[in-house]
């Protein structure tokens, strides 16, 4: 790790300097939300050779874009390990390891440490009260982070303890309830570039909703089906670039109209299984800007 800033991340908008992925090669669909089941119900067919090169496109957008990708250690018992936002959370002063909600993913948590102690990644703690997962954590701008919880994927006695972990260091950390059908809460809110964000108010609370108006962001908003399809689940790179789902037809176009890069990739076999390209990837180092 060079000097130029320590891991950790205030941010979801300050420039990427360091990504964490898995490899898709023990990747397969599984019941795991309305929108498996909803791909499932539909027939759709899990394709692996396609999963395997759409993920290659993501790893490249990421390379292009200058940003190292960091990939931990494949476990052929973890699906969905693919989706590495989830098995952990950053923040300013390093890593939470968190507990994903179903038995099939709780293993996650064991290539999260392997990795964090070989690339000496601090770890800033490892949630103990119940499950939560890391798409339920959206840290807002510096000092402020947003922590989902649909009682199913995220509990609330994990949410408070992520929650006084932010404030023992100073943060706004807002609790915040949301249908669970949607899952995580960056399906229905993405920070996108500074006080810039997308939102789906049709299904985030209104009083989210205002806090972030009160904020002073700007909110595109996406329509309710957009977001079950992952259409708001979009990383920042900085610079007012982003990567976005190719599918992601509502938000890209609207992004690019603010005059943001929209780097668009294909990732269906991915969305169809429940993430985009923010599950997908978890921000180990970002410039600070706070």
């Amino acid at each position: 790790m060079s000097a130029e800033a320590p891991w950790g991340v205030d941010s979801e908008h300050g420039r990427l300097l360091d990504v964490l992925l898995c490899g898709p090669d023990n990747f397969r669909w599984r019941e795991t939300s309305a929108i498996t089941r909803a791909t499932l119900d539909a027939g759709h067919v899990f394709d692996p050779a396609l999963a395997r090169s759409q993920h290659a496109e993501l790893v490249s957008a990421y390379e292009e874009a200058g940003v190292r990708c960091h990939f931990l250690d494949p476990d052929p018992a973890l699906h969905y390990q693919v989706f590495t936002r989830d098995s952990s959370t950053m923040g300013p002063n390093g890593t939470v390891v968190t507990q994903p909600a179903q038995w099939w993913r709780r293993g996650e948590y064991a290539p999260v440490i392997h990795f964090h102690r070989e690339a000496r990644v601090p770890i800033r703690g490892m949630i103990t009260a119940g499950a939560l997962e890391g798409g339920d954590v959206m840290i807002i701008e510096p000092g402020a982070v947003l922590i989902g919880c649909g009682g199913t994927r995220t509990q609330d006695l994990a949410a408070d303890q992520l929650a006084e972990w932010f404030r023992e260091d100073g943060w706004e950390a807002r609790v915040q309830p949301f249908p669970d059908r949607y899952v995580h809460i960056d399906v229905i809110v993405a920070v996108l570039a500074e006080k810039l964000a997308a939102v789906c108010p049709d299904v985030l609370p209104a009083a989210a909703v205002e806090w972030l108006r009160g904020k002073g962001f700007e909110l595109l908003e996406v329509s309710e089906d957009q977001a079950f399809t992952l259409g708001a689940n979009a990383i920042s790179l900085g610079g007012e670039r982003v990567i976005s789902a190719a599918a992601a037809e509502e938000l890209n176009a609207m992004m690019r109209s603010r005059g943001l890069e929209v780097i668009e990739v294909d990732l269906s076999m991915f969305t169809l299984g429940g993430g985009g390209p923010h599950c997908l990837s978890q921000a180990l180092r970002r410039e600070r800007v706070g």
